[in-house]
């Protein structure tokens, strides 16, 4: 049974939390002994939004420390910049391509920088981004982003796409699943 240690970023509001629910559930139901850690900051306010998913046969801590994580899974692509020292120097970032404003940057006291996923790249890591917002939207809500993320990380996990299914279907609210699960066919066949 092989460790893994999942980093979730994003912008409050964004469903980091149920991603990283889901992707606990997930490796709970693979047998795994499962730890989840979630920060939240100032997330009510649009702030950063940090949560560990740390799966293994005994997991004794929730706290991915610097270099430690596996997969950075990232709702908005300046959280995938500032997060990334906590990435493995082999490890792979799966992002949006969305760009949201911190307030800095809406307070006009700083810029977004430009491209912030193609700079990662040109670090020499190993990026997988999409527009999830539009694939959201083409599944039928734009709050289904977070299930997209999650699909193209279960493919790049190479977790079965029917354990992640089974997993929403139990944890999503019955009125989200059909659009949670086109959300997550969208993401996964990407």
């Amino acid at each position: 049974m092989n460790s893994i240690n999942i980093l979730i970023v994003g912008v409050g509001g964004q469903g980091t939390l149920l991603a990283s629910k889901l992707m606990g559930k997930i490796y709970i139901d693979k047998g795994y002994d499962v730890k989840v850690s979630e920060v939240h900051g100032m997330s009510q306010r649009g702030g950063s939004v940090v949560t560990y998913v740390r799966a293994g046969e005994k997991v004794f801590s929730p706290v991915i420390e610097k270099g430690e994580a596996d997969v950075m899974i990232s709702f908005e692509a300046l959280e995938s910049a500032r997060w990334l020292p906590y990435l493995k120097k082999d490890g792979v970032v799966i992002s949006n391509t969305a760009q949201i404003d911190p307030m800095p940057v809406i307070m006009g006291n700083a810029e977004y920088p430009e491209n912030p996923i193609g700079l990662i790249e040109k670090a020499g890591i190993k990026v997988v981004a999409a527009d999830a917002l539009a694939l959201a939207e083409q599944a039928g809500s734009a709050k289904s982003v977070n299930i997209v993320l999650l699909g193209i990380a279960a493919k790049q996990l190479g977790i079965d796409k029917a354990e992640c299914l089974d997993a929403i279907r139990a944890t999503v609210p019955q009125k989200t699943v059909e659009v949670n699960e086109k959300a997550f066919e969208l993401g996964y066949n990407l």
